[in-house]
């Protein structure tokens, strides 16, 4: 028994090396040399580092590594999904930071998990559904939403109406993000939501292209407006 714990700190310490280092790309596909189920729990571990870099890192990982296992073993997929999706309940006894990002990342990179769960990611924004209240929950619900947006835009669209509370909100990180994940997705009211926005100068933080950007609240809504109105399904 000691040496299984030795062993899972071993690999929770390589994969923090890797995270951290210079090359993404290349730590990821050492990671995806790992065996998956043992691979997801120094990645959710990590979800909580006061790290940003890491944070974030991990997130991707995490969407790589479950969409991977989704092609040779979907119904232990799943079952992260689920853990994911159990993180954000109330009855878990704990806050699910990093999860609705997670199951966006996996979402945008497996089309399959994108079909069974996205309508539960949608569910998130819904104040009649699966609402998350936390403000930094919310934060990375918009997030998942725009990442999957971005890729598989018709499993997200019904999450347009509540976007549009977002856009209004007091909270520019909240108003930004909403204006980036609504782009692929927004409907003419959602837009001229959007429009509004246009010339808001506050600057947020937003993980793009897998680094962080500060960028402003307008900048993301003029961004969002020249997405179209009818966006074309892309891959990953």
């Amino acid at each position: 028994m000691t040496q299984d714990k030795t062993t899972g700190r071993q690999l929770k310490r390589r994969i923090k090396d890797l995270l951290t280092g210079d090359e993404l790309d290349a730590a990821i596909e050492a990671i995806l040399e790992m065996p998956a189920r043992r691979a997801v729990n120094p990645l959710f571990s990590f979800f909580y580092s006061v790290d940003p870099r890491l944070k974030w890192r991990a997130v991707t990982a995490m969407g790589a590594v479950v969409s991977d296992l989704a092609e040779r073993d979907m119904e232990s997929a799943r079952v992260i999904m689920r853990r994911l999706m159990w993180n954000l309940n109330d009855e878990s006894g704990g806050i699910g930071w990093g999860s609705p990002e997670a199951m966006g990342e996996i979402m945008a990179r497996s089309e399959a998990l994108a079909k069974e769960f996205g309508s539960i990611l949608v569910s998130y924004a819904d104040e009649s559904g699966n609402y998350l209240e936390h403000p930094t929950l919310q934060r990375g619900l918009l997030w998942g939403l725009g990442r999957l947006a971005r890729t598989r835009p018709a499993y997200v669209s019904d999450a347009d109406p509540h976007l549009q509370p977002f856009l209004q909100s007091p909270d520019p990180d909240l108003r930004g993000l909403a204006a980036w994940a609504a782009g692929p997705i927004a409907g003419k009211e959602t837009r001229h939501l959007i429009q509004v926005l246009v010339d808001d100068t506050v600057r947020i933080t937003i993980f793009c292209n897998d680094r962080l950007t500060e960028v402003a609240v307008g900048d993301l809504a003029q961004e969002a407006l020249a997405q179209g109105d009818t966006p074309k399904e892309r891959g990953p």
